[in-house]
This record gives C-alpha cells, sequence and structure tokens, in this order.
C-alpha cells in the first residue's frame, strides 16, 4: 500500500511516474535495455537530455540566452561551483541568510571570496524574511546569493530581491517548478532534483550566458560551466537515471496544466494545513504568515513529550516522514508537488484525532 510520504527529500514522487518508469525500466523505447544501461553519448539519450531539457525550458519560459546544465553534486557541490565561477578569491559576495541551508552556502563560500552577509534574521530565529530595505548590499559584488525556501525552517522569501546590476543567485532546491518565476530576474538559478524534479543524484543549474567563462584559474574541469555547457553536461558521464526520470516528471507537469496549475494546487494544499493548524489552539507553526513555504510546513505541539506518539500513530495511519529536522524538532510536513490534496486531507484529519485524544 502507497502511504502519503511527508519527507523533506528524497521525497515523494508522482505515481503515475513511477509507474512509467516502472513499466519500461528493462525495456526503454523498444531498445531491450534499461535507461540505466545505455551509452550517454549514444543518440537514444542525447535525444531524450534534448528533449528534458527543452521541456524544462518551455515550463520555466527560461529565455534564449541562459543555459541549462544537468549536473551532478546537488546543490551542496554548487555551494562551492558557484563562486568558483563567479567570483575571485578578492571578490565580495553578498548572502542573505535565512536558515539553514543559507548559512552551508555562506559557510562555503567564505573558503573561495569574501562574503558579506547583507542581511540575517537569526535574532527572529529565522522565522521570517528581511525586507528589501534591510538588504545592505555591496556595490559591485559579484553577485548576491539567497535561498527562495528553507526546506528545513519552513520560511519563504514572498518576493524576488532586487539586486541591480549585480547578478541574482537562488538556491532554488525546494521550491523549483512550484509555480511560475521570472528567469529573467536571476543571474543563475540551481536546485537539487530530490524534491520537486527527482531522484537524489542531479543537481539542475539555469545560467545566464554571460556569467559562462569567468571560472578563475584552477577551478575543476568538472565544476566549470563553460566546459559543462560546452558539452551539453556531459564532460563526464551524467547521471543518466536521474535525467531521465527529471524529463518524464517534467512532461507530467506538462500535462497536468504546467507551473501555473501547479501554483493553484500548491497554494490551496499549504492554505487548507496552515487553517488547520491556526485554528486548532493546539498545534502551532513557527514562521511569520507573510513568509510561510508552500513546500515545507513545519509545526510543534504543547508537549515535545508526546512527539514519539504522534509519529508512531502517524505511522501506522500511513503519514510517514513527519519528524522535523534534528536541528529543529516538532514536525515537518513537506509537501511538493507530487503530494495529493488527499495526503493534506488524510494529515488534517489525523492531527484532529490526535488533538482530541491528547489535547
Amino acid at each position: 500500500m502507497r502511504v502519503f510520504n511527508f519527507a523533506a527529500g528524497p521525497a515523494t514522487l508522482p505515481l503515475e511516474v513511477l509507474e512509467q518508469a516502472q513499466a519500461e525500466l528493462t525495456d526503454w523505447r523498444g531498445s531491450g535495455m534499461s535507461v540505466m544501461e545505455v551509452s550517454h553519448r549514444g543518440k537514444a539519450f542525447v535525444a531524450l537530455a534534448q528533449e528534458a531539457e527543452a521541456d524544462l525550458r518551455e515550463l520555466l519560459a527560461v529565455p534564449a540566452h541562459y543555459k541549462v546544465l544537468f549536473l551532478q553534486g546537488g546543490a551542496t557541490g554548487q555551494f562551492a561551483a558557484i563562486p568558483l565561477n563567479l567570483a575571485s578569491q578578492d571578490s565580495t559576495v553578498d548572502y542573505v541568510n535565512t536558515g539553514a541551508w543559507s548559512k552551508k552556502a555562506i559557510g562555503e563560500a567564505k573558503h573561495y571570496a569574501k562574503v558579506n552577509v547583507v542581511a540575517d534574521e537569526a535574532a527572529s530565529n529565522y522565522s521570517t524574511v528581511p525586507a528589501q530595505g534591510a538588504l545592505k548590499l555591496t556595490p559591485g559584488a559579484a553577485y548576491v546569493h539567497y535561498t527562495p525556501n528553507e526546506t528545513i525552517g519552513g520560511v519563504e522569501f514572498p518576493y524576488v530581491p532586487a539586486t541591480g546590476d549585480v547578478p541574482l543567485v537562488a538556491d532554488f532546491s525546494s521550491t523549483i517548478l512550484s509555480r511560475p518565476v521570472d528567469v529573467a530576474k536571476f543571474g543563475l538559478i540551481y536546485a537539487g532534483a530530490q524534491k520537486n524534479i527527482g531522484p537524489a543524484g542531479l543537481v539542475v543549474v539555469i545560467v545566464r550566458e554571460d556569467l559562462i567563462g569567468r571560472a578563475r584559474a584552477g577551478t575543476p574541469l568538472v565544476w566549470g560551466y563553460a566546459a559543462m555547457a560546452k558539452d551539453g553536461s556531459m564532460l563526464n558521464t551524467p547521471p543518466t537515471f536521474g535525467w531521465y526520470f527529471a524529463g518524464l516528471v517534467f512532461k507530467w507537469l506538462r500535462r497536468n496544466g504546467g507551473l501555473a496549475a501547479m501554483a493553484e494546487r500548491n497554494r490551496a494544499k499549504a492554505g487548507r494545513l496552515y487553517a488547520a493548524i491556526d485554528s486548532s489552539g493546539y498545534f502551532r507553526n513557527p514562521v511569520a504568515k507573510e513568509a510561510r513555504s508552500w513546500m515545507n510546513v513545519p509545526f510543534t505541539i504543547p508537549n515535545p513529550d508526546l512527539e514519539k506518539t504522534f509519529l508512531a500513530e502517524a505511522g501506522k495511519a500511513g503519514l510517514v516522514n513527519l519528524e522535523g529536522h534534528r536541528s529543529v524538532g516538532g514536525f515537518r510536513a513537506s509537501i511538493y508537488n507530487a503530494m495529493p490534496i488527499e495526503g493534506i486531507d488524510a494529515l488534517i484529519a489525523f492531527m484532529k484525532d490526535f488533538q482530541s485524544r491528547h489535547a
């Protein structure tokens, strides 16, 4: 029996896509082989890769002067690749700190450039995001980096920061493809696949062409955007299954109305869950309402001693991976694109029942 999987990543995937991958696992497109067994340089896989890129470009309306790269190393690898490609050792790079993943990006960037933290939400316990006017941007910075959605804290920017002529770089790992986005506002977007794109092991980088070719001397070839762009993301053997599966997800999104339809669905799911939390008088979400995430919903109960009971009973009800991140505790429901509204309703019903028995 399929359960409702609220994991933050690797996360639930569309059942329709999983079943398609299952059906053609040992005989992909009549080849008599799995897609995991064919050459990444063969005509069939190259065509698949090109088709996946075209579908992603259509979904996000990626302008022609941006390259789309399908790489390895996850978003964490990009924490190093971005300053290596876009800045020198003496450059100032601006970072906004709104939580755990922002902090990790900042920590890595400090090895490669002079980091200026232009806003830090530590004082709010990372329960909100800074206003545009609070960003103390550096004139002439190599770039400005922020995390539109913090997976762990459930904090989301309700706006895109304005950075003038300085390229805006964003870690979209836990919010990509959840709604339309104006790619032209960004110099670079990157996203680990394991939340809204596909299996873990793949990272998508969308980078403006004028930012390619700036990598400092000594940057490993495999981390260089220019080399990867030149070779169609196939400088080395790519994560072929992840790329294939991402392509299936892109087609699933297109069949289901694209990102505008996905935004309506995600807004409704998040709204329903937050409304249940706020009206309960028992459960609590710690994030300022204007900065609440559509994708990751943390919540707590008055008595932490009951957390293990909640998780155990939820698991028996087919609601799994609701434990909050070890750094913050409590609970977290990650409700990415593939989470159906039925999963939200089942969670809310369970929460009401738990409250009636334990409040």
